[in-house]
């Protein structure tokens, strides 16, 4: 029978701890996640009972009385995965019989239900989240820098091998979905030395719009306007866009005005600010070199400089260069 204590439901980790449940709701869109989970339920169940049969099921084209049917034993009492797709369309009466099934599932079944986002079936989704025998997995995407540099920093711990803070950061920057920032990680543990620090991520990577951009705000900040400039007018020559780039320094800014003036630990701070604590460091480190009428006019610089690149000036790179000079040229002054 199903362990009855309850999943982690992290959604960045959910999927590495899930258990086998009778009934198992993987709940966002982030396609990653949700294959993975199905991955380790699959491993799980071959584990404990050998072989076992896998069904699917679609809940938007769902007829009344499929789930009863799938779900009832075989003719040789078979053990039974059955994967239900398409939930967050799911009809009507899918509804029901989930809901119904609910309330008596089947002991040699594990029933696992893919809802890719919002309140269609908001009944059976409280249902799930409610009971102690049941699990629910979130797999919503990665969207904050937060987010995807802490699955980063998570997968290479998982892995074995260290990267740094600012590797890590970096790598995040320079993918744009979960997949595609799972697969770098598992290339550079895989090919990489035994510490991946960022030039190695910039040796594999270093094309990338976003790595460019953290190269840029990085020798911005440091107050090495010279190198900044250099670094910036080599990314728009090449191709990068010049949002991400004004994006990687107004980031940079906002996490050095979170912590000016404030004292505590960067672990007693990181949660009431929402940033890692390697952030908090980071930024604490970074605004012992701006005053407080320092960052006030570099955030009106930068708030200029999006209109600009948003509005009707062809060049990009006038404005940014205005910008990276005002962090940089403030940052010499201590």
């Amino acid at each position: 029978m199903a362990r009855t204590s309850r999943a982690n439901t992290g959604h960045a980790n959910g999927w590495r701890t899930v258990e086998l449940a009778p009934l198992i709701l993987l709940y966002g869109s982030d396609d990653y996640f949700a294959q993975r989970a199905k991955e380790r339920l699959r491993e799980l169940y071959q584990e404990r009972e050998g072989s076992y049969e896998l069904a699917t099921l679609s809940a938007k084209d769902y007829r009344s009385g499929q789930l009863t049917v799938i779900t009832s034993p075989s003719l040789f009492d078979e053990p039974k995965i059955v994967e239900i797709e398409n939930v967050a369309q799911m009809s009507d009466v899918f509804l029901i019989d989930a809901l119904d099934y609910a309330q008596n599932p089947s002991s040699t079944t594990v029933v696992v239900l893919s809802h890719s986002g919002g309140n269609r079936g908001k009944k059976l989704i409280d249902t799930v989240r409610a009971s102690r025998a049941f699990h629910l997995v979130e797999c919503k995407p990665l969207k904050t820098e937060k987010d995807k540099t802490d699955f980063v920093l998570y997968e290479f711990r998982t892995l074995g091998k260290k990267i740094t803070a600012e590797a890590a950061q970096a790598l995040a920057q320079a993918t744009s979905d979960t997949a595609e920032l799972a697969s770098a990680c598992r290339q550079l543990h895989a090919d990489g030395p035994d510490t991946i620090d960022i030039s190695v991520v910039d040796r594999y990577y270093g094309g990338r719009t976003e790595v460019s951009a953290f190269k840029v705000s990085d020798a911005a900040v440091a107050g090495n306007s010279r190198e900044a400039v250099k670094l910036l007018r080599q990314a728009l020559d090449t191709g990068s866009d010049p949002i991400p780039m004004l994006g990687a320094l107004a980031l940079r800014m906002r996490n050095i005005a979170k912590v000016h003036g404030i004292r505590g630990s960067a672990q007693q701070l990181a949660s009431n600010l929402k940033m890692a604590p390697w952030q908090v460091e980071v930024a604490m480190r970074d605004s012992r070199r701006y005053s407080v009428e320092d960052i006030a006019a570099i955030m009106q610089v930068l708030a200029d400089t999006d209109a600009a690149l948003k509005g009707e000036n062809l060049d990009a790179l006038y404005p940014l260069e205005k910008a990276v000079l005002a962090v940089s040229r403030a940052s010499q002054h201590h």
